[in-house]
């Protein structure tokens, strides 16, 4: 059984394109990683359930039109129209592995331990607020919520395996959130 937490949401499926079962979908990473993963996933009825692409088109530049093992008419495909797209965590792979965040998306980092400098933990990463300017991850930390800026110099090196971030983080930012 697949867990939400061992995803991370890529794109979200539009509308149908034409009656042979091919749907429009709009991506957050390009076509080469999309072809790469082994297979998209979407929450239906409250299921995490795999989905397995025979074919990727590019559309536009945010847009691709996909073929899915199984969905074969207009009517399979109605029921993926809105739905988010996520890609397992283990498969989403990039061309940057080096000690910065270039090449992830922020949202790929949630769940993950974050520590400081020192190796003391801070807390869980349980969220990325993109909506302002400057990106922020939400930690929790003691049953209170810090805010931390996402950004690529502060990260000094993050352990996909263990699922742990360390942080150069200023000091005195962690009491500014209390």
């Amino acid at each position: 059984m697949i867990k939400r937490d061992e995803l991370i949401e890529i794109g979200r499926y539009n509308k149908p394109h034409g009656v042979a079962g091919e749907i429009s979908a709009t991506i957050d990473v390009d076509i080469n990683t999309l072809r790469d993963l082994s297979c998209l996933v979407s929450d239906i009825d409250g299921i995490m359930v795999p989905f397995f692409v025979n074919s990727c088109r590019p559309k536009t530049q945010e847009t691709v039109l996909l073929t899915i093992d199984g969905i074969e008419n207009e009517k399979d495909v109605s029921r993926l129209v809105n739905h988010a797209i996520y890609a397992l965590k283990r498969d989403y792979q990039r061309e940057s592995l080096d000690a910065d965040a270039d090449g992830y998306p922020l949202d790929y980092f949630i769940g993950f331990e974050l520590r400081g400098i020192d190796g003391q933990r801070v807390g869980e990463i349980i969220d990325v607020d993109e909506q302002t300017e400057n990106a922020i991850f939400i930690v929790d930390c003691d049953d209170r919520e810090l805010l931390v800026p996402a950004t690529d110099e502060l990260i000094v090196e993050f352990d996909l395996d263990k699922n742990v971030m360390v942080m150069d983080l200023p000091q005195g930012l962690l009491d500014l959130n209390e």
